[in-house]
């Protein structure tokens, strides 16, 4: 499965989750467009074929330690603290990162 299909799948499965917004809603481009957010945020997108989350920054430490994603840096030559480009291609763990990152964004901006 393609990335890209991999993430529609994702975004399918959070597409009824209360305050998601998924992609493709009309009227919107750009950064972001492509992107899952909750309550407006971003909280999980694909970025050159791979998945990017946002995430707590010590999760985020932890996750490239332990060799599960590296830093995502958007094109600015530094990496992004809360945000982690997973490696990991297999559909369980970036269900379960992508929950992660619903919960993180959506209860970190209240």
């Amino acid at each position: 499965m393609l990335p890209e299909e991999r993430f529609k799948a994702l975004v399918d499965g959070f597409a009824a989750s209360p305050g998601v917004n998924v992609p493709g809603e009309p009227g919107r481009h750009g950064f972001g467009s492509s992107a899952l957010k909750v309550n407006g945020s971003i909280f999980a997108m694909i970025s050159d074929g791979k998945l990017v989350l946002k995430l707590p920054r010590d999760r985020v430490t932890t996750l490239i330690g332990t060799g599960a994603g590296t830093p995502f840096d958007a094109g600015k030559g530094r990496p992004m603290k809360e945000w982690l480009t997973v490696t990991g291609d297999d559909e369980v763990s970036w269900l379960a990162l992508a929950r992660e990152a619903l919960d993180f964004v959506g209860s970190a901006h209240h």
